[in-house]
């Protein structure tokens, strides 16, 4: 019983990783506005802006796999929560739109850092029949991540701060940054890690004390032995070969498929999503909360059930859930798209008013309108947020449980460090894609955007049927075998 704890306290100190992750990733959707009016940015460098940190995170996700085979993953994840605090620290303080820029990529190196190398470590230290769940709990973490900065964002704009209100969203990242620095001294090293380098005497230590008995810790030595096959093979085998072929081409299809659900256009522009559907900026702010928590329930029934139900059929109902709720979302911006131009001419009326001095009766009036056009707008709002929520929940029950688990598992243990960063690699470079044209394409037609999204998870509902495989509770030395790889 001991053991099994310690096995889940490693587990939830490099998960820890993920909430960083999804902290970073989502904290973006409060500042943005901000940003926007402060620096006097275009849509277009706007999306440039929040796509800055995807840079770093694309750099970080190729870099991960190096020092994660050379200095260890462990070490590595360290070496990561301190770019998260700097980055933090930095962001916070940042003196002019280029420092900010130097910053979120600091920060987004961390990102892509931790979506390959934590995942990894949870991975190799966790027996089979518990693999799935967790190494679901980075994605649990990711969630919870972003389910707090968008919690954080609200209150800090109930705060009225004015223009430093964009400093202290960024700010409070430092704190489990630091916490997640310290908390690594006390994890093992990756057993796999340990046998590749030779050190098997130390990885059967830590097998044990991670809860394998000891005829466990003699096979499980033996079945990484095999799979590292280290009479022929060198831990830097080769990765770009015809006979990894398979497990790349999975890798890069569930990543890119991934990003082009759309799901990071929410996750960076929440706020201006719900605005652009007729809502107020504090009221989208607290939608987006709603949408955390949605978000973290989902995940947590995903986590529950991946082991039993398997990966394919969770990305089949994600699959599903997306098309139906995408395609309605695009309805809604097509359908009601007069009444929400009506609400931003009137808002923005509004603020003008504000900012020229106008006297208060001609205020009251811009109000009142601005209040008529936002209650005939409320109908086409409901539908944007309830699908939303719909498209978050089938995120979280299928892609946002199974991508990293999948590509954790599809690679041998030669090469995993670097089939991990190729399938973060591609899932950040779609992400930073799609941030940084959505402003631009929404502005022109949130129905546009949307109604793309839907049409790329109908090629993924046929991905998923024709051509992933299910891994659900095979071993990963098995799972080499049956993708043709000896």
């Amino acid at each position: 019983m001991g053991n099994r704890l310690y096995l889940f306290g490693c587990t939830l100190v490099a998960a820890l990783g993920g909430l960083l992750f999804g902290f970073d990733t989502a904290v973006i959707s409060g500042t943005e506005k901000w940003l926007q009016e402060i620096y006097g940015l275009s849509d277009f460098w706007l999306g440039f802006t929040v796509a800055s940190a995807l840079v770093g995170t694309i750099v970080g996700s190729v870099a991960a796999g190096r020092p994660a085979d050379l200095v260890g993953r462990r070490a590595t994840l360290i070496g990561i929560g301190v770019f998260y605090l700097v980055s933090a620290v930095g962001s916070a303080l940042a003196w002019d739109w280029h420092s900010l820029l130097l910053f979120r990529f600091l920060g987004g190196l961390s990102v892509g850092g931790s979506s390959v190398v934590a995942p990894m470590y949870i991975a190799e230290i966790s027996p089979a029949r518990y693999r799935g769940r967790l190494v679901a709990v980075t994605q649990f973490n990711i969630v919870l991540g972003i389910l707090l900065a968008f919690f954080s964002n609200f209150l800090i704009n109930r705060l009225d701060l004015g223009p430093v209100e964009w400093r202290w969203m960024f700010g409070v990242e430092a704190f489990p940054a630091a916490a997640f620095s310290l908390l690594l001294l006390l994890t093992p090293r990756s057993p796999r890690w340990l046998v590749a380098g030779g050190r098997v005497d130390e990885a059967r230590q830590v097998l044990a004390r991670l809860g394998t008995d000891t005829a466990g810790v003699d096979e499980a030595i033996r079945e990484i032995q095999d799979s590292l096959d280290l009479a022929h093979h060198r831990v830097d085998d080769p990765f770009f070969r015809r006979v990894y072929l398979r497990p790349i081409l999975l890798a890069v299809a569930i990543a890119t498929f991934n990003q082009l659900s759309g799901i990071n256009a929410l996750m960076y522009y929440a706020p201006r999503i719900f605005t652009m559907a007729g809502v107020g900026q504090g009221a989208a702010m607290g939608r987006t909360v709603v949408v955390g928590m949605t978000n973290l329930v989902f995940t947590m029934i995903a986590l529950a059930v991946i082991d039993h139900f398997g990966r394919k059929k969770l990305m089949l109902v994600g699959s599903i859930g997306y098309i139906v709720s995408l395609a309605a979302t695009a309805w809604a911006f097509y359908t009601y798209a007069a009444e929400f131009e009506a609400v931003a001419a009137a808002s923005e009326a509004v603020q003008e008013a504000e900012r020229s001095g106008v006297d208060p009766a001609s205020r009251a009036g811009l109000n009142a309108e601005l209040e008529r056009a936002v209650a005939g707008a409320s109908a086409g709002g409901l539908v944007v947020l309830v699908s939303l929520l719909v498209f978050i929940a089938s995120h979280a029950f299928g892609q946002g449980a199974v991508i990293w688990v999948f590509i954790s598992e599809v690679f041998p243990n030669r090469v995993r460090a670097r089939g991990q960063a190729l399938g973060s690699f591609t899932h950040w470079f779609m992400c930073a894609a799609v941030s940084w044209t959505f402003p631009v394409i929404a502005d022109w037609s949130g129905g546009h955007a949307f109604a793309f999204y839907a049409a790329m998870m109908i090629l993924q509902l046929l991905w998923v049927v024709a051509v992933m495989p299910e891994t659900k509770g095979v071993p990963l030395e098995k799972i080499q075998k049956q993708l043709g790889i000896e």
